[in-house]
């Protein structure tokens, strides 16, 4: 959203649509989450390559989306309202069609993030653990950090029924990288210190 309001800036307006998603997603692949969703929008058809199938034969659009049967991206005009009120809090308006898009990524993402809490759960923790560096061609990579916050969500307590927040906040790291993860990371470690002190 921050992405796409830099976006709408350079062309001074003030009101969001698609391209500037589509342009803060250019800008910082930190930010493409969600992508199943990205074969059923509008806003990004033809944008995310050709799919070939086992015979190399193109699969069409309408293929890919699968069987058509209730899921997270049939049912996914749950959080519009949710997306709105973020919207208003960053100050900022955006056309019906990036609300609805806007609205089937955070869909899919938190069906994937349930999906991977379920796995860390199964799995006692994160068996497939590792990170990303983003480097420019002719830059060394950063050195391996020795002591990463992050490896202790790597190994759980407790049952392997339950999902907890731990497990949650271990998901994200599989779904999310960057400054991207240590933000969503912070701001879920920061959510859950105000809701236990309140």
């Amino acid at each position: 959203m921050d992405g796409a309001r830099r976006a709408a800036a350079e062309e001074a307006r003030k009101k969001l649509v698609p391209g500037d998603l589509l342009s803060a997603i250019d800008r910082n692949v930190e930010v493409e989450v969600g992508t199943k969703w990205y074969d059923h929008s509008p806003t990004f058809r033809g944008l995310t390559g050709v799919l070939y199938d086992a015979e190399g034969a193109i699969v069409p659009s309408h293929e890919r989306r699968g069987p058509r049967r209730p899921s997270a991206v049939a049912g996914a005009h749950r959080f519009e309202a949710g997306v709105r009120k973020l919207l208003r809090n960053r100050g900022a308006r955006a056309v019906p069609a990036l609300v609805r898009d806007l609205d089937g990524i955070a869909s899919v993402f938190l069906t994937d993030l349930a999906r991977d809490a379920a796995m860390v759960v199964r799995e006692g923790g994160i068996k497939r653990f590792g990170s990303v560096h983003l480097v420019t061609p002719g830059e060394p990579a950063p050195p391996p950090l020795l002591k990463d916050p992050l490896l202790s969500l790597s190994t759980r307590r407790g049952d392997r029924r339950t999902i907890g927040g731990d497990d949650v906040l271990a998901s994200t790291t599989i779904q999310l990288f960057g400054d991207l993860r240590q933000r969503a990371l912070a701001e879920a470690r920061e959510a859950a210190r105000n809701a236990s002190a309140g």
